[in-house]
């Protein structure tokens, strides 16, 4: 029984926490290539399913989470001091909005589907970049025009009136894309 315990706990080490060196792919992988939770075997069964890159469902991740399994936005502030309100609902490794959570669990039919849970986060996100494509035209392989569409929504997206915040964190993924891409060439990505 202890060595069950032992082997459960050395298999569950680290789940939660975010790995070190987040700027690069290949390290996250290292760091994540458990048995139960293989983020690397889970971004290309991503990739495959959807057809955007790892490059970048990774610096998508790596841009709205910074890989913290129970990111969330900040609270508002009541009266200046009081923690208030949460600006969205947006939380996990994609920081889906819970509608959309829960389109896309009634759209795929994976309603077990976590958004703390790696696997699940990052197939969200080749979903809803691959809705882009489908509903707006942008390349599977074009980071800016996605993390664009991802952050103001189909519609918001098609409107065009996109908030400095969003092209910010554009340029950012954009950025962590291109840089994961080349990592990942390195380390047989």
């Amino acid at each position: 029984m202890r060595c069950v315990f032992v082997v459960v706990l050395l298999l569950l080490a680290g789940c939660g926490s975010v790995p070190k060196n987040t700027r690069n792919a290949c390290a996250v992988f290292e760091q994540r290539d458990g048995l139960i939770h293989n983020w690397r075997r889970a971004a290309y069964s991503a990739e495959r399913e959807y057809g955007v890159p790892v490059p970048v469902l990774m610096a998508t991740v790596y841009t709205e989470s910074g890989f913290r399994h129970n990111a969330r936005p900040p609270r508002t502030m009541l009266f200046g001091f009081i923690p208030w309100k949460r600006i969205s609902t947006a939380y996990g490794y994609s920081q889906a909005l819970d509608g959309t959570w829960a389109r896309y669990q009634a759209e795929t039919g994976r309603w077990m589907a976590r958004r703390t849970d790696f696997a699940d986060a990052i197939r969200f996100i080749a979903w809803y970049h691959n809705e882009s494509h489908r509903r707006n035209g942008i390349a599977l392989n074009d980071p800016y025009r996605l993390y664009i569409a991802y952050y103001h929504g189909h519609g918001g997206y098609q409107r065009g009136n996109w908030s400095d915040t969003a092209k910010a964190g554009a340029k950012r993924a954009t950025g962590m894309a291109s840089i994961y891409a080349r990592q990942l060439q390195g380390c047989g990505g």
